[in-house]
């Protein structure tokens, strides 16, 4: 734990400045920015500060790896609490805060320039980092992992027309960053570790529409291939080694291989931690006054403990913690969703997957293709490609727990909206 001589604190939690309830929340992403939104809103009389480690205000991060490569938005054209920012809704901001540690006895957050921040209640939603490679670690020259604004500008400005570009892992954040180079007619390499692109995601003739999708614009996929070593060429571009013993020289790589949880001050606190702080279904961590949400936590789900990282869990789970953190009793019991943009492919899923579950396909005139999880009569699942409308009725299917018929299920001509209505 950092000391410091002198024991200060930023005035809107000086001890002698209010009675108001001191609500902290460290990490600027969607999860703590919904999460100090809603502890205003459960407590309006709360303190509330959101210490954030960017410069700015905190924004969406899934348009870095697709809208923001292409040139056509700015990560401050779509800032999580609206134009306005999260002091319209009555919290603090405290960017380029850096915590450097978590007093729980003090009940105190420590940061880097020394000031110490009282709380009376704690959010932790650091978030997760990148999962490294080691032959190609953070700050390698041409070597990119995409995270932040700064990560998408750094890649935006490498991305040139001459440029060669290889694409370390086949899941979304490659993926999308793979087609988004391709749009812009950059040759384009992806390594991908398992025999076949999203393994982790979706079922193989799922898989099968989007590695066709990259095939056609020119992207080269190398499956079942792994990085055995990486080296600078004379000129600066790093030449890479594969298991399959070729060599592929790159003028900038980029690293998508998945993240971890940032659990980093709350191991250093002393909190419970496994792969991600655990936390029950409140939110509520090892320490009764501490929170904690999105992609740092693992919490009970239906089928055991789990991890997920995603905008739609980030979103509603961080709502969650920072609602019980102002006093509030609410219970996290969303079913979780993803989205993936890649050309004019939009993927979503939606529910908890089950391996027991029965695999019912339909496909919908004008190219839309789904695919569902029938588990004891009811939709667990479900995944859509150009399917909007009708993920929107799923997601009312699995929330209501509605008695659904496989073979309707795969029949084209039988909206799924009316299914609502049995």
């Amino acid at each position: 734990m950092p000391t410091t001589t002198s024991r200060t604190c930023s005035l809107p939690f000086a001890r002698s400045v209010s009675t108001s309830k001191r609500i902290l929340i460290i990490g600027g992403g969607p999860a703590g920015t919904f999460a100090a939104i809603a502890a205003r809103k459960q407590d309006p009389a709360a303190q509330v500060s959101l210490l954030s480690e960017e410069h700015c205000e905190p924004y969406e991060k899934p348009p870095l790896s697709k809208a923001v490569l292409l040139g056509k938005v700015q990560a401050s054209d779509a800032l999580i609490a609206g134009p306005a920012g999260v002091a319209s809704q009555g919290v603090i901001l405290e960017s380029r805060a850096q915590c450097a540690g978590i007093d729980r006895a003090a009940r105190e957050v420590v940061l880097e320039d020394g000031r110490l921040l009282q709380y009376d209640t704690l959010v932790i939603a650091t978030g997760s980092v990148a999962r490294q490679v080691p032959q190609l670690p953070i700050g390698t020259p041409r070597v990119h992992y995409l995270r932040s604004e700064r990560d998408a500008q750094a890649l935006k400005g490498a991305l040139t027309p001459d440029a060669k570009l290889l694409v370390v892992g086949g899941g979304l954040i490659g993926l999308e960053v793979a087609a988004s180079a391709a749009e812009l007619g950059i040759r384009t390499t992806v390594l991908e570790l398992a025999p076949r692109i999203l393994s982790r995601v979706c079922d193989e003739e799922t898989g099968a529409i989007l590695d066709a999708a990259h095939r056609a614009r020119g992207v080269e996929l190398q499956l079942g291939t792994s990085l055995a070593s990486a080296s600078s060429d004379a000129d600066g571009r790093i030449a890479v080694l594969t298991s399959a013993g070729e060599t592929i020289v790159a003028d900038l790589v980029v690293v998508g291989t998945g993240a971890k949880p940032d659990d980093r001050l709350a191991v250093a606190a002393g909190l419970t931690v496994e792969d991600g702080i655990v936390v029950d279904e409140h939110c509520r961590t090892s320490d009764p006054v501490i929170f904690a949400a999105g992609d740092v936590v693992r919490f009970p789900g239906p089928h055991g403990p789990v991890r997920l990282e995603n905008w739609r869990h980030a979103q509603d789970q961080g709502t969650v913690a920072g609602t019980n953190a102002a006093g509030g009793d609410a219970a996290y019991t969303t079913i979780p969703s993803f989205w993936s943009e890649q050309y004019d492919i939009y993927l979503q899923g939606v529910g908890w997957p089950q391996s027991a579950a029965q695999r019912v396909r339909r496909h919908v005139p004008g190219g839309a293709t789904l695919v569902f999880d029938v588990h004891d009569g009811r939709l667990v699942y479900a995944m859509g490609i150009n399917a909007q409308r009708d993920m929107a009725a799923v997601r009312r299917l699995i929330e209501r727990r509605v008695a659904v018929d496989p073979v309707a299920l795969a029949d084209p001509a039988q909206p799924l909206a009316a299914m609502l209505k049995r």
